[in-house]
């Protein structure tokens, strides 16, 4: 297991638990009362520091190493899935996966981004950083989605689009920026959830929908907190004081309005036990994609305009309300 810093005091339970075992089965002895005392207090533990999780804390949950990542959920929640590759213009982009599969008898178009499990992957994977290629990947199968009617279900986990030198030469901001034009008015149902890191216009990338959803220790922001503090501070030792300014929770984002729902986590985090969490989700995607199937298309795509144009607050300027300010402004 691997323990981040604020649990470790949970870390040595889990030492003493392993000592007794070992004790027990070494020296043929009964631990039992023992072995249900810690497993208790383990669990009272895990309470009370999973109850007071500040914005940093959550951050680093959300990339905890052995946090499920897109594909063990498509391969959990999916029957007969089929992977597509390629955008049709450069190549294939590792860094979003998708494909065609059944949820529940449904048969769904889901894609997402794709980090890796270990070091190798992880570099194979661009660390979940996707270039235009992905993003144009993404829209293909959007677009066949489109074409069959089939929903489609977007799974959000990247620290940002990758923003190399080659990706702005192969246009990464107008690849994002037409997946936002062409999601919002797609005719069939959009499902998206952000299941680890939502790092800006790499998350929002895939992340416009007819309901946009969050895991429970997850994150959602503009920026980073590393790097808004090399931003601020010129350093990255202001990251915690960050994240809190930043206001990038679940609980901050549905305060916000941002997002519909938020998906409750197992105790301990979606890594403390994935098929659970799977089995969350695959539940979830049934539930809310029953209801969006009843609306028709232009429903659904006038539903979605009206939720985004709702978010964030403006002011409006008329002419008058200008030559008023104007007149204001000479008087003085």
């Amino acid at each position: 297991m691997v323990f981040l810093e604020f649990e470790k005091p949970l870390e040595k339970l889990y030492e003493q638990l392993d000592k007794i075992k070992q004790v027990g089965e070494e020296g043929d002895i009964d631990v039992s009362d023992k072995i249900k005392e810690l497993e208790n207090k383990i669990k009272s533990e895990t309470k009370e520091i999973y109850s007071n999780l500040n914005g940093w804390q959550k951050v680093q949950l959300s990339r905890h190493p052995e946090r499920p990542y897109t594909l063990y959920y498509i391969e959990s929640i999916c029957k007969k899935f089929v992977e597509l590759h390629g955008d049709r213009y450069f190549k294939d982009d590792k860094a979003i996966v998708g494909g065609i599969g059944k949820i529940n008898g449904q048969s769904v178009v889901i894609l997402g981004h794709q980090k890796g499990v270990n070091t190798k992957l992880r570099q194979y994977r661009n660390f979940g950083m996707a270039n235009p290629e992905g993003y144009r990947k993404a829209l293909r199968l959007m677009k066949l989605a489109e074409r069959f009617n089939y929903p489609v279900v977007c799974l959000i986990d990247t620290p940002g689009a990758y923003p190399g030198l080659e990706a702005e030469e192969r246009g990464q901001a107008e690849a994002i920026a037409k997946n936002l034009f062409e999601m919002a008015q797609l005719k069939v149902p959009i499902l998206c959830y952000v299941i680890g890191e939502g790092a800006s216009g790499g998350a929002l990338g895939i992340g416009v929908g007819d309901k946009v959803f969050m895991f429970e220790n997850t994150w959602y922001s503009v920026i980073s907190p590393e790097s808004c503090s090399s931003i601020l501070w010129r350093s990255w030792d202001h990251k915690e004081k960050a994240a809190e300014a930043l206001k990038l929770t679940a609980d901050d984002m549905l305060g916000f309005g941002l997002i519909d729902e938020i998906i409750k986590e197992p105790l301990g985090g979606a890594h403390n036990d994935p098929e659970k969490m799977a089995k969350t989700l695959r539940l979830h995607i049934k539930n809310e994609l029953g209801a969006l199937m009843e609306l028709t298309p232009d429903q659904r795509i006038e539903n979605r305009l009206v939720k985004y144009s709702n978010m964030g607050e403006f002011t409006r300027i008329t002419e008058t309300a200008k030559t008023e300010e104007k007149q204001k402004k000479e008087s003085k």
